[in-house]
């Protein structure tokens, strides 16, 4: 293999074909989706020379003892812990690593080694559980009866593991033991070796292979500031009840834009295993693929880096909403130039709140989509919720009529709530939050769903952990910086405030079976973590509201996920 300045990821992926090895930010070397053992202790590959491994062991899943790779799929199948499983082979290796130390891994263990990695799907609970299973770690997690996670024994119907997961992803996602070992049929992973490569969003012609596009792109790493975050959208005026101005936010799905195509062929879809949440609904990649191929006559790959990710992909819009005491009011969407139309979006919000008046406003910054999860018409419904639950803590009356969509939210003691949301062709789902104590001293949750016709138990437990997770980042903790010109500054993994395992708190899930058609539960489980944290945090007027605690979380991420590099 050629070691001039070649890094081990690279050697994996590019000479060996190994496929198991993600990039997923390199050579950032945070989100762990590049993880092997070197002499059996985890390290992440693209920080990693290729000349300091010679002579060492390097170990990906498929060099796993069948035993031991059997026992991590298990337990990942039991609970849920994979999604669409770009990430799930190097958390695999990081876990099992632990089985090699001097003492025995317990939970804190494994959530600090999650520190290293990024997840955006499942919301580190189900990790969390597998990894205890996994490695006979007494406690996994305080569960009741009617809570457990579901039984390792449990059989599972991977066409209806499928369809829930379709249901909810909403696009096509594939289960199983060869997803959890990383062979989802992402793009990258499918292309004919022979492929020219064009790297990054600014174009250019292909290069023979992708040390050669590196060269010619002149990637320069992303890193991320100290800068504030902005709240680019104003408040209307008007004399409100309530207000709320919300940041840039960074879908971080996890697989970069990536397609490739045949001359004349149709192109990969850079959806291969599960939709990213909308944020690749647009992506310019297919159609790039399958232009280039027919100009140079040649399969072609088309690569984004996480810095073209961040700058080009699209992010949730900022918005600034005022409510009057009776529920009317003012939303103002942000819109940068070039942003796809919005009409969907403003359809959505009307759907759940038709008596506001909805304004867009042209911002600087990079383009805005309208197809990510929830957006806008959650922050619509939740600031909804949240101005009942203060009339009835402060006594007001007034009605603010959320178009029938849940109960009016029950802020109860201070640090808690529950909220009821009722998504409009869609599931129920009902969220009580403390902030405070729950096993750990990070506060509980209690998710209940109604979905329809459960399918399958196990996926559906997943997804909701997951929005459990990005809902609870959205208010406290997520966001980038933006310069005045509207270019992101921050474009690193742990930059992006997304909450790491051991920053979340005790996640209850209880599924109701139902005699109806199955339909999506998670976005309604998010839409009502969304207000129900937001109240328990007292409704500050701007999101996220703990951003400070956010920046402490990466710089401990930072400082506890030291890797080999050169």
């Amino acid at each position: 293999m050629d070691e001039q300045g070649t890094s081990l990821l690279d050697a994996l992926r590019e000479q060996l074909q190994c496929h198991s090895v993600k990039d997923g930010c390199s050579p950032q070397g945070q989100c762990g989706c590049c993880t092997v053992w070197i002499d059996g202790a985890a390290r992440v590959a693209c920080v990693t020379a290729l000349r300091r491994v010679a002579g060492r062991s390097v170990t990906t899943v498929e060099g796993l003892p069948l035993s031991l790779r059997a026992r991590w799929v298990d337990a990942f199948a039991a609970s849920g812990a994979s999604q669409c499983g770009f990430c799930t082979p190097g958390i695999v290796l990081r876990l099992a690593a632990l089985e090699g130390g001097s003492a025995a891994p317990t939970r804190q263990a494994v959530e600090s080694a999650l520190l290293a990695h990024l997840c955006r799907c499942t919301g580190w609970q189900s990790i969390v559980e597998a990894g205890c299973a996994a490695l006979g770690i007494g406690d996994p997690g305080p569960a009741t009866p009617s809570r457990q996670p579901p039984s390792p024994s449990a059989p599972v119907d991977r066409l209806l593991s499928s369809w829930r997961a379709q249901i909810e992803g909403p696009l096509y996602q594939s289960s199983g033991p060869d997803v959890i070992l990383g062979g989802g049929g992402f793009a990258d992973d499918t292309a004919p070796r022979s492929s020219l490569v064009q790297l990054g969003a600014a174009g250019g012609p292909p290069a023979p292979s992708l040390a050669a596009a590196r060269g010619a792109a002149g990637k320069v790493q992303g890193r991320n500031s100290t800068v504030p975050l902005s709240h680019p959208v104003a408040v209307p005026d008007g004399v409100w009840a309530l207000t709320l101005q919300t940041t840039w936010v960074e879908p971080a799905y996890l697989e970069p834009d990536a397609s490739w195509c045949r001359p004349g062929g149709e192109p990969a879809s850079p959806l291969a295993n599960g939709g990213a949440f909308g944020g690749k609904r647009r992506s310019p990649v297919p159609t790039r693929a399958r232009s280039l191929a027919d100009e140079w006559q040649s399969p072609v790959r088309v690569l984004w880096c996480r810095e073209d990710v961040v700058r080009h992909g699209p992010k949730r819009p900022p918005l600034a909403l005022g409510l009057r005491p009776d529920g009317s009011g003012v939303v103002r969407i942000g819109r940068t130039p070039g942003s796809p139309d919005l009409g969907d979006l403003r359809a959505r919000v009307l759907a759940v709140a038709p008596g506001l008046v909805l304004e867009e406003v042209e911002v600087a910054g990079p383009p805005v989509g309208p197809d990510l999860r929830g957006v806008g018409w959650v922050e619509v419904l939740a600031a909804q919720h949240a101005l009942r639950a203060r009339q009835a803590r402060r006594g007001v009356g007034g009605d603010a009529d959320a178009g029938d969509a849940g109960d009016a939210g029950d802020a109860g003691e201070a640090g808690a709530a529950r909220v009821e949301v009722a998504v409009p062709d869609g599931g129920r789902a009902a969220v009580s939050l403390r902030t405070r104590g729950g096993p750990y001293g990070r506060g509980a949750v209690l998710a209940e769903v109604w979905a329809g016709e459960l399918l399958d138990e196990v996926t559906l437990r997943s997804y909701v952990l997951g929005a459990v997770h990005q809902a609870l980042g959205l208010v406290w903790a997520e966001g980038i910086a933006v310069d005045g010109d509207g270019a992101p500054l921050d474009l690193t993994i742990r930059s992006f405030g997304i909450l790491a395992a051991r920053d979340m708190p005790q996640v209850d899930v209880v599924l109701h079976q139902e005699d109806r058609w199955p339909v999506n539960g998670s976005d309604a489980v998010f839409a009502a973590t969304v207000a129900a944290a937001w109240i328990a945090e007292g409704t500050p007027p701007r999101w996220p509201t703990r951003r400070a605690a956010g920046r402490r979380g990466r710089a401990a991420a930072a400082s506890g996920a030291g890797e080999e590099t050169g």
